[in-house]
């Protein structure tokens, strides 16, 4: 499954759902005639009636989710599809949930941890790692594990080997 949102609430009191969108046309799940609502290993097939953006979330009437307890239900599970009904990304081109969990090192060799999210800024995407906090000599901290962003752009991302789940990065560790 490709992640490609979330559903933040229901929508009036007929099942509709309020959709937070996570795909590079703000309509892009329009394209699927089926979503899958889930989390983790738990996902469930459901065919999509009704669709349409409005204001800065998507609503949808989704069968069998025909009133507000059923669509409250629902809030905080993601939208995917199969990945097999996906388009093979461009050269250069990643699907985020692809890059989700890749380690990343500098180009010094410095471990910056794993991606853990992917945003957009309007400029450029960034990704967002997560380092375990460290304490002296090594140790495990028991603080806050450490969040890094870097700009998703060729001139910081050097390479990004998915069957290794690596990313080389150019970036100063004390940045």
């Amino acid at each position: 499954m490709v992640v490609m949102g979330r559903i933040v609430a229901p929508y009036g009191v007929f099942g509709w759902l309020k959709v937070v969108p996570d795909t590079e046309a703000f309509d892009g799940l329009f394209d699927y005639d089926t979503w899958w609502l889930g989390k983790g290993n738990d996902w469930r097939e459901l065919l999509v009636e009704t669709a349409k953006v409005h204001n800065d979330v998507l609503v949808v009437k989704l069968k069998g989710i025909d009133d507000r307890d059923a669509a409250m239900a629902c809030k905080g599970k993601q939208i995917a599809v199969p990945r097999s009904q996906l388009p093979e990304p461009e050269d250069d081109a990643y699907y985020w949930s692809d890059l989700i969990g890749l380690r990343v090192k500098n180009k010094q060799a410095v471990d910056f941890g794993c991606i853990v999210d992917v945003f957009e800024t309007g400029a450029n995407d960034v990704i967002v790692l997560q380092a375990e906090a460290t304490g002296p000599e090594g140790e495990q901290a028991k603080s806050k594990p450490q969040e890094r962003l870097l700009p998703f752009v060729a001139d910081v991302v050097l390479e990004v080997d998915l069957p290794n789940k690596t990313m080389l990065v150019d970036w100063d560790a004390d940045f």
